[in-house]
């Protein structure tokens, strides 16, 4: 079986599973689920917090596709020197 097949057969099971069992599938992977979480820093808050406050005030942004092509353009110049 597909790792995507098993990840989304997992992500049905868990979501219908009943409490009793959740509790037990999450007491076995209890250390690497907390592993997993992470705290932004302080900077990254004030990174964020900075561009909330340009993008509140009008600043320009760009789509998804456009950063999108952006990066790939960028991508393709540091691949070719």
């Amino acid at each position: 079986m597909k790792p995507i097949v098993m990840k989304e057969k997992l992500h049905r099971f868990i979501e219908t599973v009943e409490e009793k069992r959740m509790k037990a599938i999450y007491t076995l992977f209890e250390k690497e689920i907390e592993e997993d979480e992470w705290e932004y820093t302080d900077e990254f808050k004030e990174e964020l917090d900075r561009r909330y406050e340009y993008y509140i005030n009008g600043g320009k942004m760009v789509s998804a596709e456009e950063a999108k092509k952006r990066i790939t353009d960028l991508a393709t110049k540091i691949r070719n020197k």
